[in-house]
């Protein structure tokens, strides 16, 4: 292999476009190890092939959901939701009903759930989602009704949370029956209850 030193390489006069690189070509290196390749202010770089290795990716991501039924929400109280069916899950992030960070960064996270009363005659006076970390609370929405309770609410709560890794994140229900018994989530259909995020790109 032979090597060619100079400072500068142009085109001729009257070109200006400069071609690096032609039939027998295959691969392009610039630099070695160590060096900085500066692209001075002004320049546009514009790509009509396919770029790879730039930036950052949206990855872990995940979307899990519930495949049945989750009974026994206490009336009153925040009871964990759990999900039992993985959509997808690139990193192997969620395991035992909570999202672990794997590293440090800002993370985007959406759920929701269909929360029911325990009977068409004691209607939901209250409902909400929150979301936790470690077990302290994050964000949440909750709604309470001074009249005309529902059977059945659908409730969501979305953030971006900054977290380090090993950090992990866990979805909460909350139910108030105006009768006072035990309500319920609805699993089985992934427009009701479902829990999913992914890193942002920063």
């Amino acid at each position: 292999m032979s090597k060619v030193q100079v400072d500068t390489i142009d085109t001729r006069s009257g070109t200006s476009t400069m071609q690096i690189g032609s039939t027998n070509t295959s691969t392009i290196n610039l630099g070695v190890s160590g060096d900085t390749v500066n692209i001075p202010s002004g320049v546009t770089i514009a790509n009509a092939g396919t770029a790879t290795g730039f930036g950052g990716t949206n990855s872990a991501n995940f979307h899990v959901r519930k495949s049945s039924n989750q009974t026994g929400l206490s009336s009153g109280g925040w009871t964990k939701v759990t999900f039992d069916d993985e959509v997808f899950d690139t990193d192997n992030v969620f395991a035992s009903d909570k999202f672990t960070a794997p590293s440090d960064g800002k993370y985007f996270f959406t759920t929701a759930a269909k929360i029911n009363a325990t009977d068409a005659n004691n209607g939901l006076i209250g409902s909400g989602m929150r979301f936790t970390i470690n077990g302290s609370i994050a964000a949440q929405e909750i709604h309470f009704m001074n009249a005309n309770p529902s059977y059945a609410e659908g409730k969501s709560v979305t953030a971006v949370l900054n977290l380090t890794a090993s950090q992990y994140v866990e979805v909460y229900a909350y139910a108030q029956d105006d009768g006072g018994g035990s309500c319920s989530i609805t699993g089985g259909n992934d427009r009701d209850t479902f829990f999913m995020g992914f890193k942002l790109i920063t």
